[in-house]
């Protein structure tokens, strides 16, 4: 990796990182996060709320049949008398106004006078009324500005707890104050009031917890509950033995009266989630939910193994790799929370995993880009631009290591150089090869072939690799053709301005060679190697000037389309036997 891409990847994962921050400290992110923490509460309920607990319904048939609410209050002494034996009584309903008759609100006080275990709210005004929230500062109560109690009488002969509700900014209610500070003390949440009065021990929840603000753990729906009509425990249709050391609470379950959202419910009557919050302190259940720092730190690991997979796998990989991951968090988190009750919110870790990645991503594919196109250009030096544009369309790899393969190579040497390099300066040697390795360039693209090296005044060239090339002996011999015909323009420009005659000599044999990436780890040359290169680097020797001579192989498979001349058997170095070689006279047709 070069210094520039180190740069941009260095300046995109800082950029990241701080976005990233930035959306977990702003909480930006909290729709997801609540989806998250709500699916975690639907997916773990146990639908068995604790069997002592009775919510009987304000419903619509009860308000049929009694009238429209709010009812007389000695309406509810035949109702105390029938629940009198329940170990908690919790009316969700608050009695801060006084009757028309004092005579009823005395006789309701009367019959509260006889019983221990009723709780008559009690609910307080907060600061921030209107946005749901209360500032809190920290290891402090939660403050009311005023608290709204019962009417005196009422007040006198009850317990008193708040029924303050606790709404997300969703509207949702998800935690809930066992707690809370007011002008008058601090009052205790009802579900609190009446778990301690059934006795379960619940004061470790306030001693964990110095704010008394806990996630509420929904094991229930409404439908999960125990619940009776109003109107059948007045009438006395239901045994008062039902309700004997049971937990009983009095709320509304009709349309149109108080209800909110929960992760649980889209509509669950107050009734209800006192009834859940009373469960989730019987089980002695707690949610806890992961400090921000600790999503900071994962949020880190999490980016950094993504920029490492991004850079050291393939795009495929990497993809299949952070879709794993994804599952891994949520099915880790989700694992987490419904065997200890741990809320690990994952959400800021998974934005942060795909936002490094797409940058990453993004920065890599636009080098890598950068370079094809490169590679391409540099390439295109040496290949036709057909070879280069089907490379680059079929997105194959050119093997690393050698192939076995039928090529038909040709060399070139330009005749006369030595003499005029004599009479030039350096500079005018360079531009003198310049010219002619741009004709010959010119000319090999044209005919499909690839440049494979120059070296100094003699040029190797193949046809046939790296992609495959039809009639490549037709090409190649097409092309030395072609060369000698460019070479007349060129050598009456020297013998004019040098007085010096040059000429190139060309050399052409078709065989299997091994052909690739051939060199060590440090230096890799895409070359072909074996006897037929050999070959033709010796026909080259034997060639004089402005002559074109093929082995007896090219010759078989091109005589249709050249005319040659047979030069007779040539004895060549390294050879045990001589070679026939033909010259190529003239050009007669192309392939059909």
């Amino acid at each position: 990796m070069n210094k520039k891409i180190r740069n941009y990847l260095l300046a995109g994962n800082v950029l990241t990182f701080l976005l990233c921050l930035a959306l977990l400290f702003t909480g930006s992110l909290q729709v997801l996060g609540r989806a998250l923490y709500d699916y975690n509460q639907q997916t773990t309920m146990t639908h068995q709320p604790n069997e002592d607990i009775i919510v009987i319904e304000i419903d619509q048939e009860s308000l049929d049949l009694i009238g429209t609410f709010p009812w007389p209050r000695d309406i509810y002494i035949p109702l105390l008398e029938q629940i009198a034996g329940a170990k908690a009584i919790g009316f969700d309903i608050t009695f801060t106004t006084k009757s028309e008759d004092p005579a009823v609100d005395q006789a309701f006080a009367a019959e509260l006078a006889k019983h221990n275990n009723v709780i008559i709210p009690s609910y307080a005004e907060m600061e921030n009324f209107f946005r749901k929230e209360t500032k809190v500062k920290k290891d402090e109560l939660v403050k009311g500005q005023a608290l709204y109690k019962p009417i005196p009488e009422i007040a006198a002969a009850s317990q008193t707890a708040h029924i303050n509700a606790l709404l997300d900014e969703d509207g949702a209610i998800r935690r809930t104050w066992l707690m809370l500070d007011t002008p008058e003390g601090p009052i205790p949440s009802m579900a609190y009031k009446m778990a301690e009065m059934a006795g379960a021990n619940v004061q470790n929840f306030l001693t964990d917890n110095p704010q008394a603000e806990i996630p509420i753990k929904y094991n229930s729906t409404t439908k999960d509950f125990m619940s009776i009509p109003f109107y059948m425990v007045v009438n006395g249709e239901v045994p008062p033995e039902t309700f004997q050391d049971r937990i009983v609470l009095i709320g509304f379950a009709a349309a149109g009266t108080d209800a909110h959202p929960t992760p649980v419910d889209n509509h669950m009557y107050l009734v209800y989630a006192h009834a859940n919050i009373i469960d989730q302190l019987l089980r002695h259940e707690k949610i806890a939910i992961t400090d921000q720092w600790y999503v900071l730190l994962l949020m880190l690991v999490i980016m950094v193994c993504s920029v490492w997979v991004t850079w050291r796998t393939k795009t495929v990989t990497s993809i299949a790799l952070h879709f794993l991951g994804t599952v891994a968090l949520l099915g880790g988190q989700w694992l987490l929370y419904s065997s200890t009750l741990h809320h690990f919110d994952v959400i800021y870790p998974l934005v942060a995993l795909w936002l490094v990645y797409v940058v990453n991503l993004a920065v890599k594919t636009f080098f890598e880009m950068k370079q094809k196109q490169f590679i391409t250009k540099q390439f295109g030096r040496y290949l036709s631009p057909e070879l280069v544009k089907e490379i680059a369309k079929s997105d194959a790899e050119l093997p690393l290591g050698g192939v076995n393969k039928e090529l038909t190579i040709l060399f070139l040497d330009i005749r006369g150089f030595t003499p005029l390099s004599e009479k030039l300066k350096p500079e005018e040697i360079v531009d003198f090869l310049n010219m002619m390795f741009d004709m010959i360039t010119n000319q090999v693209l044209a005919n499909k072939g690839t440049i494979d090296k120059f070296i100094g005044d003699a040029a190797m060239v193949l046809f046939n690799a790296p992609l495959d090339v039809a009639d490549h002996e037709y090409c190649a011999v097409k092309t030395a053709h072609e060369i000698q015909n460019g070479m007349k323009s060129v050598q009456a420009h020297i013998l004019q301005k040098y007085g010096v005659e040059v000429s190139i000599g060309i050399g052409i044999n078709t065989g299997n060679v091994v052909v690739g990436n051939i060199g060590s780890y440090l230096r890799v040359d895409y070359t072909a190697i074996g006897d037929a290169v050999n070959t033709a680097a010796r026909i080259e020797s034997n060639a004089s000037a402005n002559q074109i001579l093929v082995s007896e192989e090219t010759y078989r498979r091109t005589k249709d389309f050249f005319h040659y001349r047979d030069v007779g058997e040539k004895q060549m170095k390294g050879k045990s036997e001589a070679i026939r070689l033909y010259e190529v006279v003239d050009f007669l047709a192309a392939p059909r």
